[in-house]
Parts: structure tokens; sequence; C-alpha cells
């Protein structure tokens, strides 16, 4: 069972974790995440990243460590990771790893509502999500062939690996169910199921 956190929010552990690399401003770690292509699978934008760095210095896992000036641009607050702030990393990536969590995904919403359209505009619109799914794979595929080319340890794209075997599970699953929804016994026993609930 996932453990409850003083700062849960998905940001704040890839704060943590940009901060073990060394202290920075908020502006710098955002610019990283972004860089990494951590911002595909880490919802933010400038202000929630300000205030999650805020509850973790309040929960004591960051530390103000200085604050820079210059001439150029407004005063910057570096902040640094605390003892604290490590084990809590260690703690809460050691829990994501090892532990599923249940996840509720858009795509599962729909499919327990899915008796609330007809079936073959479902079959149609299945249909579409395959061709967005299709479209997802190759860029996918892309991205991971042109880093497969640089000087890249595979250690720095396992999310983009995960990401595409979702996607090609989904793929197949999708197909599975278009295939499903288009025979003829399964939309006359749909009617007949729908019938006895009347």
């Amino acid at each position: 069972m996932a453990k409850r956190r003083k700062v849960s929010n998905p940001l704040a552990l890839a704060v943590l974790a940009e901060l073990t690399i060394e202290p920075m401003h908020p502006y710098e770690m955002g610019r990283r995440l972004k860089e990494q292509g951590k911002d595909r699978n880490i919802k933010y934008n400038r202000s929630s990243l300000y205030m999650v760095v805020e509850q973790l210095r309040k929960a004591g896992f960051v530390a103000e460590q200085e604050t820079v000036r210059d001439t150029q641009r407004p005063e910057r607050t570096v902040y640094a990771l605390t003892e604290e702030g490590t084990a809590e990393l260690g703690d809460w990536m050691r829990e994501l790893v090892a532990e599923p969590q249940h996840e509720y995904p858009a795509f599962g919403v729909a499919l327990c509502l899915l008796a609330a359209l007809p079936i073959e505009e479902s079959a149609q619109l299945l249909a579409r999500r395959l061709e967005a799914l299709d479209a997802r794979i190759h860029a996918s595929r892309a991205m991971l062939h042109e880093v497969g080319g640089m000087d890249v340890h595979p250690m720095f794209v396992v999310e983009e690996d995960y990401a595409l075997a979702l996607l090609e599970a989904e793929r197949r699953y999708t197909e599975h169910l278009i295939g499903q929804l288009r025979e003829p016994e399964f939309t006359r026993t749909l009617q007949e199921f729908l019938r006895r609930m009347e």
C-alpha cells in the first residue's frame, strides 16, 4: 500500500532527483526536466514547480543554499537536497518501482462507460484511436532509434521503452476490441443483456 507522504506530487520526486546532481534554482530544474524529456511523464508549469519546491522546503527535504544576484536577472534562490530529502527520494523511488499502484487512466474510464455509445460508433471511434496510436508508436520508435545512435545509456530512456510497450499493448487491445464490437453475435448478446436489465 502506498505510503502517505508529506509532499506527494510526482513533480516533487523529479525535483528531489534533479537535486542529487547539484544544488540549483527552480528555473534550472525546469529547464533540465524539459531538456531531458521528463515533461512527457511529469506534468508541470513554472508556477507549479516553484510551489513544489516551497512544499519540499517546508517539509525539510530541500534547503536554501544561497541567493544569487545577477544584474541581468532577478534574485534567484539556489536549493540543495537535505539528508531527509535524500532519504525521502530513496524511499519513494523504492516504493514506486517495487509496488504496482492503482492508476485511473482516462481510457479506462471511457472503456468502463463504453456501453453508453452505440456499438458501431464505438468501433469507429476506436478505429480512429488505432490510427492515433500508430502515429505515437511510430514517433516513439523513431525517437528510440535516434537515441540509439547517440552516446546515451539505455537507462536514460527506460521511460520511453515503457511508454512504447504500453502503446503497443493498448494498440493490440484496441484492435481486439474493435473486432469484438464488429461481430454480429457480440451485438446480439449485448442487446439481449440490455433488454433483461430493463
